[in-house]
């Protein structure tokens, strides 16, 4: 059923965002009460009264909720920074502007104020990189709390309507801090199978705004290890003179790293995942989101732009950018163009299609990049559907191909994937995924792919336990049981497994996760990097997780793990461990610290192309250090200060070299013991000018340091402290003018 908000087009006198729910200005707006569990999804109604208002204004979506919370229910106070993602008194506003099930966003609001903002896409896929710019207030009372949400009509592209009207999807949802109970409206879950087109469709009148935003930039960086100073300025673009037409550019810009990404060593054959958080690539990005069940793979990678450059002298510089999104009819689309200054420079272009039916949609894709350096141009051209062909189905199909010319030669390859949940009565589910990458399949000069050669498949069946016993410490418990058989392209196995996992929500708000991998004998073809296969045995692991939110000045998380593998199986078993913790000094003031110590008996670590197929056997201890405080100083300023320290001592027991058929053969290569340390630190300030307008001042150091001798883990790490590679203080300002 569709609900209309509005049944004449008649004017909507504004709404002024207060927090205070004025019944003169919320009296055309449709009244919801109907809100019931989703975590845990008993669907039943909600334990606290929650009430909520929606209604289509000319400036935007309005959303009022007013959520009953008597003193006697814990009340969480704790002040959050933006995209946080604490357990707190909270209410979300989730709408697909289109209605088809593709493209959501996620608005929340915490009880103190806070907000955060994501993209919703695959269904149930949050991306919180993105920030968009809307408006919200929070008032408190003795006996709750209210918010108001506007949501401009500009903040996203959505197609036109029919007759003066458009048909919109929603969600609302509370969550109760001090519990983790989640109410909502529909009783829509993120963990079906089926989330974004479940939303509930409300017909409204069809408005439009258009806006011109102009955000330069200015910014200053000095190096305190070369004395070198550096001074960029450009400007980013939004302009959006109707609901159909989108254009994003960016000319210049600024890609310093205001943002700290994780540290990270990798020894292994596949490359590590890192998401982009820089504005321009986030800004309404999920038109180009074409991805398949293979962890973290997609067709448009953006940390590609301005990453590693060819010639491997730095990252690649920027010149301009620029990304179209809009709708012809029922037919969405996004182009997306940047390129790269200098001889080396890539140019990378992007052309997304999609067309919305009543149970299923239909999407293509064509990436291109051009790398003048390495003489090599790379096409992949993927389609993609959706279907739902009843409530209880939902089936993903993905077909892609590639085709890459380089130094005369042209190679093409394809991959193909499918992957169908089906829900049952009782809290039963079962689902299938099938993959199959081609040997010469190649993704990544645009996009992500950790492998390719594979085919794999695999049967899951889930249980949901939503209705446990009143004296039970869980309020939900869902079981899982899998097994999968993988191969590569040449008809070896890789492996097969049977995993058993438990995820449980606790009555208190804590979460706890467990999990059972049985994996069979099988071969790794990567790790020798084409100088051929390795065979490996049976091996396990058992991993458990258990996060404790803010509880008094605490809040606690603890990750543990024992794993066989290498040559030597289950006979020496590793094992990881880590606690970390967070004191609440105040309410707007917490200090967090942790530790994670690792353990590889045998740790197979191959020695480079110039030694072929040599790998070496390490006793690898690994010690990663935590450390951070969060200040919300006011609602305009923050400071975060983050610290990461990584030491690694690796002592070698053997050197294997490995036959034709993979068998390793001893051999008396002489390996040598290693360590490596790595520091990353950063204190960044910023302080919000205006909407989306920001100074920050940034400080950062860290270094990375290996050596050919064993010195202890313990002395890697605390090492790791005197590392100096690197010494930077960033200065950036800029604003945004809306037109």
């Amino acid at each position: 059923m569709v609900y209309s908000l509005a049944l004449f087009a008649t004017p909507v006198a504004a709404v002024e965002i207060d927090g205070r729910i004025d019944p003169d200005e919320w009296r055309d707006a449709r009244h919801v009460t109907g809100f019931r569990k989703v975590q845990p999804l008993s669907l039943e109604p909600g334990s606290l009264p929650t009430e909520a208002w929606v209604m289509a204004t000319p400036e935007g979506l309005a959303i009022a909720f007013r959520n009953t919370q008597p003193q006697s229910v814990t009340w969480t106070r704790q002040k959050v920074q933006r995209d946080f993602s604490a357990q707190v008194d909270r209410v979300n506003l989730m709408v697909d502007f289109d209605g088809d099930g593709r493209t959501g966003y996620n608005f929340t609001v915490a009880s103190t104020g806070g907000v955060a903002d994501a993209v919703i896409t695959n269904e149930s896929q949050f991306n919180d990189d993105w920030d968009g710019h809307w408006q919200h207030a929070v008032t408190e009372d003795g006996e709750g709390w209210s918010v108001e949400m506007l949501i401009p009509w500009y903040i996203a592209p959505m197609r036109s309507g029919e007759n003066g009207m458009r048909t919109i999807g929603i969600q609302l949802d509370r969550v109760i801090g001090s519990t983790g109970e989640r109410m909502a409206w529909p009783g829509a879950s993120f963990e079906r199978p089926r989330y974004l087109s479940e939303f509930e469709p409300v017909e409204v009148v069809q408005y439009s705004q258009a806006l011109l935003a102009v955000t330069p930039y200015v910014s200053g960086l000095y190096d305190n290890i070369s004395g070198d100073s550096d001074f960029e300025g450009g400007l980013d673009l939004f302009w959006k003179p109707n609901g159909q037409f989108q254009l994003t550019a960016a000319v210049n810009p600024d890609f310093g790293q205001v943002e700290s990404d994780d540290l990270v060593i990798n020894f292994s054959a596949t490359e590590t995942f890192i998401s982009d958080k820089r504005p321009f690539f986030t800004e309404n990005q999920g038109i180009f989101e074409f991805t398949t069940p293979s962890d973290d793979s997609q067709l448009l990678y953006t940390r590609r732009i301005g990453g590693p450059a060819d010639d491997r002298r730095g990252a690649g510089d920027i010149d301009a950018a620029v990304k179209l999104n809009g709708s012809l009819g029922a037919t969405k689309y996004g182009v997306f163009l940047a390129e790269e200054a200098g001889e080396v420079g890539r140019t990378f272009g992007a052309l997304r299609l999609v067309r919305d039916f009543e149970s299923q949609n239909l999407g293509a894709m064509l990436t291109r990049v051009e790398r003048p350096f390495l003489d090599r141009e790379a096409t992949v051209l993927g389609v993609d559907h959706n279907w739902r062909p009843t409530p209880r189905w939902n089936v993903r199909t993905r077909v892609f191909g590639s085709q890459v010319e380089q130094h005369g030669e042209d190679v093409r390859d394809m991959g193909a994937t499918v992957w169908a949940d089906y829900e049952m009565d009782g809290g039963w589910r079962q689902q299938w995924i099938a993959m199959h990458f081609g040997n010469d399949l190649e993704i990544n000069d645009a996009g992500f792919l950790a492998r390719n050669s594979t085919n794999y498949l695999h049967w899951e069946v889930r249980r949901r336990f939503d209705a446990l016993a009143e004296g039970s410490r869980y309020a939900s418990k869902d079981w899982r049981g899998r097994i999968s058989t993988n191969h590569n392209n040449r008809g070896e196995k890789l492996n097969d497994q049977f995993r058993l996992s438990r995820q449980g929500n606790l009555r208190n708000g804590s979460y706890e996760y467990g999990q059972i991998n049985v994996n069979s004998p099988g071969i790794s073809d990567l790790l020798l990097r084409g100088h051929g296969i390795v065979k490996l045995p049976a091996s396990f692991n058992a991993f458990y997780e258990y996060e404790r939110p803010r509880k008094g000045d605490w809040a606690h998380d603890v990750e543990l793990e024992l794993f066989g593998g290498g040559l030597a199986g289950n006979s020496k078993l590793g094992s990881s461990v880590w606690y970390g913790t967070t004191y609440f000094i105040s309410d707007a003031f917490s200090i967090n610290a942790g530790v994670v110590v690792i353990h590889r008996p045998d740790w197979l670590i191959w020695q480079g192309h110039d030694h072929g197929d040599l790998v070496g056997a390490f006793d690898g201890r690994e010690s990663k250090l935590k450390a951070g405080l969060d200040w919300t100083i006011s609602d305009r300023q923050e400071l975060r200060v983050k610290l990461q320290a990584i030491g690694i001592d690796a002592r070698a027991h053997g050197a294997w070299r490995f036959d034709a058929a993979g068998n390793a053969v001893a051999s008396m290569d002489a390996v040598d013991d290693f360590s490596v340390r790595n520091l990353g630190f950063q204190i960044r300030y910023r302080y919000e000018l205006a909407p989306l307008s920001y100074l920050y001042v940034v400080y950062g150091r860290g270094g990375l340091d290996s050596l050919d001798h064993a010195e202890g883990v313990g002395d890697a790490l605390f090492d790791s402290f005197d590392l100096r590679d690197d010494e930077q203080l960033l200065v950036k300002l800029s604003y945004r003018f809306e037109i």
